[in-house]
Order: structure tokens, then C-alpha cells, then sequence
């Protein structure tokens, strides 16, 4: 959970009160879901981050993993 919460902190920046509107937060959702994420709103927005959340769970793991990897080999 902290890992998601930290993520998004990140990915939202400039936009965290309202990530649907977020050009990066949308492009990850399009380049995920295609058509499906297509015209986000608010609504659309959560209810598609609940419906993919064990998805976007793994997805955090593995970037949090990319993340410590680099850390150590820079």
C-alpha cells in the first residue's frame, strides 16, 4: 500500500487532487486499458483504478523493484 500511495505521489505530480487530468496519469491508463480509458473523468477515473488495482499493485511492485536495482548500480 505505501508503495502505491508513493507512486502516485510521484505520477500525480501537479495534478494529485484530480490525476484523471494528469497527461502521464492518463497515458499510463491508455497505454494499459486502450479504448477503455479513453474521454477520463473523475468517475471513470477511480472506478477503473479499483477494477485494475491488483494490476496496478504488480505494476507498482515491479517499478519500486526497477527503482532499488538502479539505486544500486548507478
Amino acid at each position: 500500500m505505501f508503495k502505491t500511495l508513493s507512486y502516485y505521489w510521484t505520477a500525480a505530480r501537479g495534478y494529485r487532487l484530480k490525476p484523471w487530468k494528469s497527461p502521464y496519469m492518463r497515458w499510463r491508463f491508455e497505454t494499459f486499458l486502450g479504448k477503455e480509458a479513453a474521454d477520463m473523468t473523475a468517475g471513470k477515473f477511480f472506478q477503473l483504478a479499483w477494477k485494475y488495482r491488483e494490476h496496478m499493485e504488480r505494476f507498482v511492485d515491479w517499478a519500486a523493484e526497477r527503482r532499488r536495482f538502479q539505486r544500486h548500480h548507478a
